[in-house]
């Protein structure tokens, strides 16, 4: 049985879809993180099963899946985005594209990426706390959550998404369920982003 939507994750879905119709996406680079990029490229095991939530047009999805990766899936709460990453990539299973709210899921995966989806709530402590117990709830024993978190101020404008925070912050959200294993300024983001990104692995606890 499906669950109702709840009035917050209809209006989620809202603002994520103007921003996509509307071309806001500042932070879409146009192509795969580089250092996610960094760190697929020294995956060995293509049968693993990875997860993108907040996915938006999942550049890293698409370099996972021609790299041999086939056992991805992506996930928003927004249409949009799926829509635009099935026209770019028609062999991608459908089945494989989640029109989801990612704290109402319930499948278990070894590895998840993040890429400025943390980032994307409104930073409350319940939103923030919510997401870091869902990331452990959603990956397998010993899972890993892998990912590139923004190291900028916390803007207190909420049409200015994504929402910054600092090493200190996100540590005080995902230590209690995961255990550091790696967490540093990228060496290697792109131009715009030197010195405002950290590059993170994390395993479940």
């Amino acid at each position: 049985m499906v669950e109702p939507t709840k009035p917050n994750e209809l209006k989620e879905e809202a603002y994520w879809t103007q921003r996509y119709q509307e071309a806001r996406t500042g932070w879409d680079i146009g192509y795969p993180s580089i250092p996610l990029k960094t760190y697929i490229d020294q995956l060995e095991d293509k049968t693993i099963s990875i997860l993108i939530p907040g996915a938006g047009n999942a550049y890293e999805a698409e370099y996972l899946w021609k790299k041999g990766f086939r056992n991805v899936f992506i996930m928003d709460i927004s249409q949009v985005p799926l829509e635009q990453f099935a026209k770019r990539n028609p062999d991608f299973p459908k089945q494989q594209l989640l029109l989801e709210d990612f704290f109402q899921h319930n499948t278990r995966y070894d590895l998840i990426f993040e890429q400025t989806f943390f980032c994307s709530f409104v930073p409350t402590l319940e939103n923030r706390t919510a997401y870091a117990k869902q990331m452990a709830d959603v990956l397998k024993p010993h899972g890993k959550l892998v990912g590139v978190w923004f190291d900028i101020p916390l803007t207190e404008d909420m049409e200015k998404r994504p929402f910054g925070g600092d090493k200190k912050l996100y540590l005080s959200y995902l230590t209690p369920y995961f255990k550091p294993i790696t967490f540093e300024p990228c060496y290697n983001s792109i131009p715009p982003r030197m010195g405002s990104e950290l590059f993170g692995i994390f395993e479940k606890k």
